[in-house]
């Protein structure tokens, strides 16, 4: 019933081809050193490529592969360190018995006292080029020093007064002296760590980071400053797994006096480039790979990964996905020849794959961990209403269909929801019409492409008088691309759905965000100095929480019975869409449904640079021109007016 959302192990994607080559390229850089980066967006199978990749060296004995999380060290107090330290240790641990390694091993680690005296007297690096302590080495002092003197006296020991001699003793060492030691302390380090390889007796070095762009800046920065110090050591190669962007935001953010780049390529890139030698890309599923994940992935819970004829599916996968441009899926041939019959469970991973793959692959942009939480959420949510013994009533691929539009457009999700949740029979009269309305539009597209004279060709079937809500709609060119996958569900009590999908929006009561998201929605409903403070925190929010938070801040805003000074949470909205411009849809949609009889100039005014995407410039530009046309609201008029020649100027 559940997919994991761990690194896989078995291999849906064809994700062994970029692990081998990564390992092939390994091979080639015999004796030098080597880092490759193994790039991909949050959920796109990085640390499956990484477990690949490690998976390779087993049994090796002349390579060492090492696995280092950067984010199960967040929260040490020097992450670079840490990463050395355990590096030696798992050098050690790889020969125990090896007096010479042992020995090697001590010397290396005496080197990593050294920085992490560095890194306790506040930045030794900087000490040497000044020959003056900074203000953090100072206070460090007299905190000691502080400490030592409130003790009672009875319990003053020799290491307190040692301790505090020794600190002091730093600061009045020559800095000619400690000049000399800094780029010779770095020297020596790669020199001794090339002969703890010696020692070690092995052909190469193999150390996979992984989770790198999960820590936060500081973390992120040590550990990639830790792994410059190998950069000229032979016979070491690092595989980075890491979405570059957030490195480059973590970049940014440990050395903000960045000056701006003068070239085309930022100075943030340039430091993750010079570090990455050898960049790899995951690219994001397209349309057929998804129907394909998809279908396996019901197949594989369906028969489970050991039994043979999921085995020889995976294996018609396999071959499929050797040219991915030439993929069509998985269809019922295929899979017929491959299990001889076509069990109910996979046909109907077959329908299910085929009817949701299109709009579960736009909506996710390809992303393979987004396309497994959907399955897993509509796999629990039917596991619940068989649980409240009403899953006679729920059919998986309405299901899904309803998903989808809560999933990727919760705002039509939630007017088909309010309005089954308050009908009688639980049937959504403006959703039928669509449904119709969809379906009717095709067959005379259908119809006109089979004529010859497509010109003289007349229509005689009259056209349809739409509602309100459901011409509303109609004009969005995702809700009609909904409206068109089957099933349709202008005959169905939406009831049970709704019921079984209340997690997350309460359509029998009110709307709750996730327990740990209120105290960003809270500080994003806060004053504005207050909302950008919130803009690092709300950047790392990952999977649906973007969406969670915008809603709950809509909510709120709606709770608002005054519009005519900007209510609070506006600046929430426009720092996190910033942050994540894929909720752009959903602002514009509200921004669509702002009352505008009350509306202020701020309705006009606040989005600035909120809409990058040309289409949506495009419908936030009909908007405003609504509002510079209309008569019930001259100040709303007015800022419209202004702020569609604010647009036309720029």
């Amino acid at each position: 019933m559940f997919l994991s959302d761990q690194e896989t192990e078995v291999d849906l994607l064809y994700y062994e081809s970029i692990a081998r080559t990564v390992v092939k390229l390994i091979g080639e850089t015999q004796s030098s050193a080597v880092t490759i980066g193994v790039h991909g967006d949050w959920g796109a199978g990085k640390s499956s490529v990484l477990k690949m990749t490690s998976a390779a060296y087993e049994g090796k004995d002349r390579v060492l592969c090492l696995w280092f999380n950067g984010w199960a060290f967040e929260g040490f107090d020097d992450a670079k360190t840490v990463v050395i330290e355990t590096i030696v240790d798992e050098l050690r641990r790889a020969r125990p018995a090896s007096a010479k390694v042992a020995e090697a091993a001590r010397k290396v680690l005496k080197r990593v006292d050294w920085l992490k005296i560095a890194k306790k007297t506040g930045g030794l690096a900087f000490t040497a080029m000044t020959g003056l302590p900074t203000f953090d080495q100072l206070q460090s002092i007299v905190d000691v020093a502080k400490s030592v003197i409130e003790k009672p006296q009875d319990h003053i020991s020799v290491d307190d007064i040692k301790s505090v001699a020794g600190q002091i003793g730093d600061y009045i060492k020559a800095p000619k002296e400690e000049a000399d030691h800094l780029p010779a302390q770095i020297h020596e380090f790669r020199k001794e760590f090339e002969e703890l390889l010696n020692a070690a007796d092995i052909d190469k070095l193999v150390v996979i980071v992984d989770d790198l762009d999960r820590c936060l800046p500081e973390t992120a920065i040590a550990t990639l400053e830790a792994i410059r110090l190998f950069l000229f050591v032979p016979r070491t190669a690092f595989v980075i797994g890491a979405d570059e962007l957030m490195i480059e935001y973590a970049v940014r953010e440990h050395f903000p006096d960045l000056p701006p780049s003068s070239g085309p390529v930022p100075y943030a890139r340039n430091y993750l480039e010079k570090l990455i030698q050898v960049p790899f890309r995951i690219p994001a599923l397209g349309l057929n790979e998804t129907r394909m994940y998809v279908f396996l992935l019901l197949a594989e819970n369906a028969l489970g990964p050991n039994d043979d004829r999921f085995k020889k599916l995976l294996d018609a996968a396999r071959k499929d996905l050797q040219r991915p441009w030439q993929s069509k899926g998985l269809d019922r041939t295929i899979v017929r020849a491959a299990l001889g019959s076509l069990p109910d469970e996979i046909e109907q991973a077959i329908v299910l794959s085929a009817h949701i793959s299109k709009i579960l692959s736009e909506g996710t942009r390809g992303n393979p961990r987004q396309i497994k939480r959907f399955l897993n959420s509509m796999m629990l949510r039917y596991a619940i209403a068989v649980e409240r013994q009403f899953a006679d009533e729920i059919e998986t691929p309405i299901l899904a269909k309803l998903m989808l539009a809560e999933r990727f457009s919760s705002d039509l999700y939630d007017q088909i929801a309010r309005l089954a949740a308050t009908a009688g029979d639980g049937k959504c009269a403006a959703l039928g019409e669509l449904e119709d309305h969809v379906r009717a539009e095709q067959k005379r597209t259908e119809k006109s492409a089979k004529r010859s004279d497509k010109k003289s060709a007349k229509d005689e079937s009259e056209p349809e008088v739409l509602s309100e809500q459901a011409q509303k709609w109609a004009e969005s060119e995702w809700a009609r691309s909904w409206a068109a996958i089957d099933p349709p569900l202008k005959d169905v009590d939406l009831q049970p759905y709704v019921f079984v999908t209340r997690d997350k929006r309460g359509y029998f009561g009110s709307f709750a965000a996730s327990s740990h998201l209120e105290a960003i929605v809270e500080r994003l409903m806060g004053r504005r100095l207050v909302v950008r403070q919130s803009s690092a925190e709300v950047a790392k929010l990952t999977g649906t929480d973007p969406e969670q938070v915008f809603d709950a801040l809509r909510s709120r805003i709606a709770d608002n019975d005054k519009y005519n000074i900007e209510p609070p949470g506006i600046q929430g909205l426009i720092v996190l869409v910033a942050a994540h411009p894929v909720l752009q849809r959903r602002l514009l949609t509200f921004v669509s449904e702002l009352p505008m009889a009350k509306l202020g100039a701020w309705g006009a005014t606040s989005w600035g640079e909120c809409f990058t995407d040309p289409a949506l410039i495009a419908e936030f530009a009909a908007i405003l021109k609504t509002w510079s046309e209309q008569n019930d609201n001259a100040v709303l008029r007015t800022s419209a007016t202004a702020a569609l020649r604010l647009k036309k100027k720029g």
